[in-house]
This record gives structure tokens, C-alpha cells and sequence, in this order.
């Protein structure tokens, strides 16, 4: 075990001295949160406020404008550390590519550890970098909320929230350390970066809620970890916010309301539960794990 230890943090280290690397991880994420609150959020908070309008009845304007914007804005968190777990372990496993590049990985092969601990040391690398920068951009969006006079996320929740983001990024490390394993050179995996880290906003119903992804797209995106992954974390995030914006009216609207934003996922006419979408992130996580540790194993042999 002390070789999976060395390995992780050999390649924890890598990224945390790459002050670049790092500053432009924090700041990306910066500039995204910024981008979707001051653009998204406002158009989706004032698409929240005129369904409420629309239910009728005597509303206090000023508190739902307010309560809209609170709701989006949680609703924009977990959609944030969803991008996050996904670009931060794309970037913790682009180690692995460099080490292929510079033959220091053909070293590790040749050394007497086996295969299987080596990819461990990548894959918790990952996990545990990716789990630590979910984390602080949660802290940092907790405190923009207080910020902003809005009510915070209670112990529990964080709790949930922290057992998701790590549950999500083991998976994400899991799947591209898979992927890392058909690229050979740090400019693909550079070109692979910029392609996924455009699509995960699309994919993960991010950048565009449901309601406003044609049909077959969201049937598609459905089958796919990510947007999974973004709704159970959006479940946790905005239950407050939504039994308060819309208090006093249906049932029926805030139902809608999580339906069109991607915070409950239906197949069909069914809502999936939590632990379906648990049980199909767990079995993505497993596939890329089993696939790789076969893959190894073959260029084991093929290299004999």
C-alpha cells in the first residue's frame, strides 16, 4: 500500500506545484459561477418569478424576486461543482499522459509495483483533488450567499453534498483514467480537455435547464453520469429554496418547477429515484475500472 500512498501523492504535488495550473482551475471556475449568475441566473430567476405570477393570487413581489434569485443561484451551485468534479479530474489525470509522453510511466511499469497500484495512484489523485476543490467552491458559494443575505446550506446538507461530491468525482477519475489510456500525447489530451470541458455545461443540463433541450437530447443525456450527478446534487442544494419560493401555492408548481430544471430526472412517466442514480454512476464507475484493469493486463502481456 505504501507504493499507492508515494504514487498519489507524487502526483498531487505535481498539480499543486503547478501554479498555473492551479491559479487557472480556481479562476475558470471563478469566471463560470460569474458568468451563469449574472446572465443565466437573472434570466432564469425572472422566468421563476412570472410562473409564480402566473398562479395568481396576492404575491409580495419584492420576496419572490428575491426568493427566485436565491433559488437559481443554489440551483447554479450544484451545477458548478458538477463541472468541477468532471475538469478537475480531466486535469489530475493529464499527469498520467505527461508521464507517458516523457517514458517516466514505461519506468513505473518496469519497476516491481503492480499495475493496479499504479492507476490507483492517478485515480486517488483525482478523487481527492477534485473532492478538495468541489469543496472550496462550495465554501465560496456558501459565503457569496451570505454575502447576499440568503439563508445557508445546514450540517446535514453539507454532509449529503460532501458524500456526493466524492461519490462523483471517484466516478469521473475512474472514467477518465480509462480515457487516459488510449491518448499518447499531451496535446490530444489538451484538445480532449477543451472539447469535454465545453460539453459538460450542455451535457450535465447546466448551461441549458431541460425544459429547454429538445426531446431526444434529453433522452440521451438521461443515460449519460453527469447530468445525474448534477441532479442529485441540485436536490440537495435547492430543497429549502424552492419550499420557500413557492410556499402557498400547488404542489404542482414546485414539481414543475424541478422537472424543467433538471433537479428531478424522469424516465418516461417515472421520476428516477436517488438510488438509481446512485446505482448507474456506481456502475459506470465499475465498467471503467474493470475495462481498464483488462486493458492493462493485455499490454501486460503484450509487452512480455
Amino acid at each position: 500500500m505504501r507504493e499507492i500512498y508515494y504514487l498519489t501523492k507524487r502526483n498531487m504535488l505535481l498539480y499543486v506545484r503547478d501554479h498555473v495550473s492551479v491559479f487557472f482551475s480556481v479562476l475558470s471556475m471563478l469566471i463560470v459561477l460569474a458568468l451563469m449568475v449574472v446572465f443565466l441566473g437573472s434570466m432564469n430567476s425572472e422566468n421563476v418569478v412570472d410562473a409564480l405570477a402566473a398562479f395568481g393570487g396576492v404575491r409580495d413581489t419584492a420576496a419572490d424576486e428575491k426568493n427566485a434569485a436565491w433559488l437559481i443561484q443554489m440551483w447554479t451551485l450544484a451545477g458548478i461543482l458538477e463541472v468541477n468534479a468532471v475538469t478537475i479530474t480531466l486535469t489530475l489525470m493529464g499527469t498520467m499522459v505527461q508521464d507517458e509522453a516523457g517514458n517516466r510511466l514505461a519506468s513505473f511499469y518496469m519497476a516491481p509495483v503492480k499495475r493496479i497500484r499504479i492507476a490507483l495512484g492517478y485515480i486517488i489523485a483525482a478523487w481527492i483533488t477534485a473532492t478538495g476543490m468541489c469543496m472550496l467552491t462550495l465554501a465560496l458559494g456558501e459565503g457569496y450567499m451570505a454575502l447576499c443575505g440568503y439563508p445557508l446550506l445546514d450540517a446535514a446538507a453539507c454532509l449529503k453534498l460532501f458524500g456526493m461530491i466524492v461519490f462523483n468525482t471517484f466516478a469521473c477519475a475512474s472514467l477518465f483514467y480509462l480515457l487516459a489510456l488510449f491518448v499518447h500525447s499531451e496535446s490530444a489530451w489538451s484538445s480532449l480537455m477543451t472539447i469535454i470541458g465545453t460539453l459538460v455545461g450542455f451535457v450535465g443540463a447546466i448551461y441549458l435547464p431541460m425544459s429547454m433541450l429538445p426531446e431526444r437530447v434529453g433522452s440521451v443525456l438521461k443515460c449519460l453520469p453527469v447530468l445525474h450527478g448534477a441532479a442529485m446534487m441540485r436536490e440537495v442544494c435547492t430543497e429549502d429554496a424552492i419550499a420557500q419560493t413557492f410556499e402557498g401555492l400547488p404542489g404542482i408548481a414546485g414539481e414543475q418547477f424541478r422537472e424543467q430544471m433538471g433537479v428531478t430526472v424522469f424516465a418516461g412517466d417515472r421520476e428516477v429515484s436517488l438510488q438509481f442514480q446512485f446505482l448507474l454512476i456506481a456502475v459506470y464507475a465499475i465498467i471503467a475500472i474493470t475495462v481498464s484493469v483488462w486493458i492493462s493486463r493485455r499490454r501486460k502481456l503484450r509487452d512480455r
